[in-house]
């Protein structure tokens, strides 16, 4: 077979096997390495949904996509230049995502009777059953080169096969060229107290890559240059990450300490592990025993003068509405970070969407509005999570921040920033007052925000609860102070918008089609709306991050376009929305509810369908 180097500006990886195949940690090893070579980098780890599925069925398959390139990288891709399947299941579930020209690498170990039964495959070849003739094919026996590898490790059997994953990886490194130095750094860091271990992986890895070097059957590799990045200190961040380190931000920035009571619930508990670690930075957290007291925890650590925080996705953002009724009666700051999943009930817990948009703007009893901003990247999280504090804090409100199981376990680079680049946050705390008895509901003129008064400052006792209040603070059920006060609370989130930034557009500020997007779908919306734009279709991109409100010209942007088509991962919440705020346009819609994100190709079809 002839060897071809392919010299491309981008390629994309997908790593498939069981749950116990160790393919999400193969596929984050391969898009560190990637990020750290220079490539621009974006993941996308497809996790399975059920728990302990029977090992080698389809249900039980675990994933990770990686799109590397020497360009702008603004999705995880949609079809694969390469598929690694460490089991027929594996090759069953993701043959669909494998491009024409793909090669795929299977572990032939595993394509026994036994293995190509248990996937479900009604013949015994499965390349021919999936019409993979086509594609390049390459079965190694990883499972048995692998024993072979470490046979003089003096590692259990068990051990061994656990480490077969690292041998793919180094086939995975010749084929991209990738430097194997950050993952054998990886290993040393991570065995430490166990260097057999490291030593044995560290030798697989090697086995792998000079396995794939002298064997004949790898058809191409692939040569991805670094990418030209503005000059700066860069990192490999997800999503869950980044919001956590976008309220530490914000907490030095305010002076203020940050708490967070939540409970664990999949895909938002790792924002609350990052936090537990960062005790350095005076974070206090608490596990707590169930959603309700996670929201409540919270409450009262503001009243106490924390910068208050509680994580979720959609199953606790619904326990928690009560109490978040109780945090927009009390005035307090406090950061809901709803990360969604598939829904509704408990859903699809490892899969991604955008369902949760009503239950933000409207899932509380009464006349109940809360400030909403949403994070369109892993990165972005960052800026997501910074803004929703301060706001929070400026303007003495709950503010909830929508992200969602694609970002929050999604990956990229990202530039490290300069604090100094980040406005201050200045809390309206304050240790005296001018009236007697003091006023907690008294409000500044620009903001409508009341004061923050804390406990046990001389002078300043005051009442909270959930009853309504007057200024003053008193218990009154007047109809006519209820409707003003209602009013001024719905205003206090109104008069956000004088303090976010307007809307922008991506590409022609007028034309024929205008995509409207917010969320995590902003890279797929970016790069299918490139696409047409070099085609010479008329269309641009507007990507909203703040939600409620909306931004004060969207209505003057909205009126330059012919069409508008609003693409989410919903049944249409957001165009529904924006009927109700701005229904002189009409909305053509582009929705998807599977629990996957975006493809490329569904955005640029429903455009044309338009045009």
């Amino acid at each position: 077979m002839q060897h071809k180097v392919i010299d491309t500006k981008e390629v994309v990886i997908r790593f498939t096997g069981d749950s116990g195949d160790g393919m999400q940690l193969t596929g984050s090893l391969f898009a560190d390495a990637s990020a750290l070579y220079g490539n621009e980098v974006s993941t996308f780890p497809d996790f399975p949904a059920e728990i302990r599925a029977p090992q080698g069925t389809v249900s039980g398959v675990s994933g990770f996509q990686v799109n590397i390139g020497s360009g702008e990288i603004r999705t995880p891709g949609d079809y694969c230049d390469v598929l690694v399947a460490m089991n027929p299941a594996a090759l069953k579930a993701n043959a669909k995502w494998a491009k024409p020209t793909a090669s795929i690498i299977l572990d032939s170990d595993t394509f026994d009777e036994k293995g190509i039964k248990k996937a479900g495959f009604k013949t015994d070849d499965p390349i021919t059953e999936l019409k993979l003739e086509d594609r390049h094919i390459i079965f190694a026996p990883i499972t048995t080169l692998t024993k072979e590898s470490l046979k003089d490790s003096g590692l259990d059997p068990k051990s061994i096969i656990r480490s077969k994953n690292i041998f793919t990886l180094g086939i995975c490194y010749y084929m991209f060229n990738r430097p194997m130095g950050t993952t054998e750094e990886y290993l040393d860091k991570k065995f430490r107290k166990k260097p057999e271990l490291a030593d044995a992986n560290k030798k697989a890895l090697k086995d792998g890559f000079n396995y794939a070097g002298n064997v004949h059957a790898i058809p191409n590799t692939y040569k991805v240059q670094p990418a030209k990045l503005e000059k700066g200190v860069y990192r490999n961040i997800n999503g869950n990450q980044a919001t956590a380190w976008g309220l530490l931000a914000a907490s030095e920035k305010s002076g203020i300490p940050l708490f967070c009571g939540s409970y664990p619930i999949t895909p938002a508990t790792s924002i609350l592990e990052e936090l537990a670690l960062r005790k350095d930075l005076n974070v206090k957290t608490l596990q707590c025993e169930d959603e309700i007291a996670g929201i409540c925890t919270s409450i009262g650590a503001a009243y106490a003068g924390n910068l208050a925080v509680t994580t979720t996705s959609g199953p606790g953002l619904s326990l928690k509405s009560e109490a978040l009724g109780l945090a927009v009666m009390t005035e307090l700051p406090i950061v809901v970070v709803n990360v969604q999943r598939g829904g509704p009930s408990t859903g699809i817990p490892t899969k991604t969407e955008q369902t949760d948009l009503n239950q933000a703007l409207y899932g509380r009893n009464g006349e109940c509005p809360i400030a909403i901003i949403a994070a369109h990247s892993p990165s972005h999280c960052f800026d997501a999570a910074f803004y929703s504090a301060k706001y929070a804090l400026e303007h003495m409100m709950p503010v909830m921040l929508l992200t969602e199981g694609f970002l929050g376990n999604g990956s990229e680079p990202w530039k490290i920033p300069s604090m100094k680049d980040f406005p201050e946050i200045k809390a309206p705390v304050i240790t005296e007052s001018e009236e007697t008895p003091f006023w907690p509901f008294k409000r500044d003129s620009e903001k409508l925000a009341r004061r923050w008064a804390l406990p046990g400052t001389p002078g300043l006792e005051h009442r909270v609860g959930g009853l309504e209040k007057n200024n003053d603070g008193t218990v009154s059920s007047d109809p006519l102070v209820h409707e003003r006060m209602v009013g001024e609370r719905a205003e206090k989130v109104a008069r956000l918008a004088n303090y976010i930034p307007d809307l922008e557009v991506i590409g022609d500020d007028s034309g024929e089609v205008l995509v409207v997007g917010w969320g995590g779908t902003y890279g797929h919306l970016y790069t299918a709306v490139k696409e047409l734009h070099n085609e010479g279709k008329s269309v641009s991109l507007a990507h909203f991050d703040y939600i409620l409100p909306l931004p004060k010209n969207t209505a003057d942007i909205f009126s330059k376009f012919k069409k508008i088509i609003v693409c989410e991962l919903n049944s249409g919440q957001f165009a529904n929305y924006l009927r109700t705020q701005h229904q002189q346009f009409q909305y053509h819609q582009k929705n998807k509810v599977q629990g996957q994100p975006f493809i490329v190709k569904e955005i640029v079809d429903a455009v044309n369908a338009i045009l």
